[in-house]
């Protein structure tokens, strides 16, 4: 079945991975030859170990360019979240990490809950095609949203243009709150974003290879071993 799985990459001795440089918590730095570290970059890694072929790394500024990609037939596996929107396109396996969903609020904001952040009038400044983006795309009833291109672009867009909420992941809304005062980051998610592997459609030996390898590095401890590694505990769990 690897033989198989071989014949349906781009190239049958090398896995082209896209990787989406804008997750500050699977992507956390850079070898010396200019290769990405993390956890994303050891899975894929690690899943050309499995299938016995060179690994290449092809790096993207956010998901939604990993996504296309994909769609251009450019990679052979995309290390994103899994989403309905982009499951058009990419044939996605079960998730190796999950991270929770929020809102970063200003100061004096009288936004308490999840909840009270989907009103009339709500602003919220969101990077543009992110998995949360696309879900509060599909569920907000009555906010709207304002995007700009990655995390660094939102969390710009919310401090510069006043907006009542800025959307993302817990760990990185912490690490802004840090850079305004008397922000803070309301308890609780509106969703958990599902980090996964995933094929494009028609490529069945392959996913069913990566499926085998995501099932045995999540059961034997390797994908909790990452997690430490990269000293990203408490910031992301080990998905079910």
């Amino acid at each position: 079945m690897i033989d198989i799985a071989r014949a349906e990459l781009l190239s049958p001795d090398t896995l082209q991975v896209g990787i989406n440089l804008g997750n500050i918590l699977l992507v956390t730095g850079k070898a010396e030859n200019g290769d990405p570290e993390g956890i994303a970059p050891d899975m894929g890694r690690a899943l050309a170990e499995h299938l016995g072929v060179e690994v290449q790394y092809q790096t993207f500024a956010t998901p939604g360019e990993v996504a296309d990609a994909a769609e251009r037939d450019e990679i052979d596996v995309s290390l994103i979240a899994d989403e309905p929107n982009r499951a058009i396109v990419i044939d996605f396996c079960d998730p190796y990490v999950e991270i929770e969903a929020t809102y970063l609020v200003p100061a004096g904001s009288s936004l308490q809950t999840v909840e009270d952040v989907d009103a009339p009038g709500v602003r919220i400044a969101v990077s543009e095609r992110a998995a949360y983006d696309l879900y509060l795309s599909r569920t907000l009833q009555h906010a709207t949203l304002h995007r700009a291109r990655g995390l660094p672009g939102a969390f710009k867009l919310f401090v510069e243009k006043e907006l009542d909420a800025l959307a993302g992941l817990v760990p990185a809304l912490k690490e802004n709150a840090k850079s305004v005062p008397g922000s803070r980051v309301i308890p609780g998610r509106y969703t958990s974003v599902q980090q996964a592997i995933g094929t494009l459609h028609g490529r069945p030996a392959l996913k069913t290879q990566v499926q085998a390898f995501l099932e045995e590095k999540k059961a034997n401890g390797f994908v909790a071993d990452l997690i430490n590694k990269h000293s990203v505990t408490g910031k992301l769990q080990v998905a079910k």
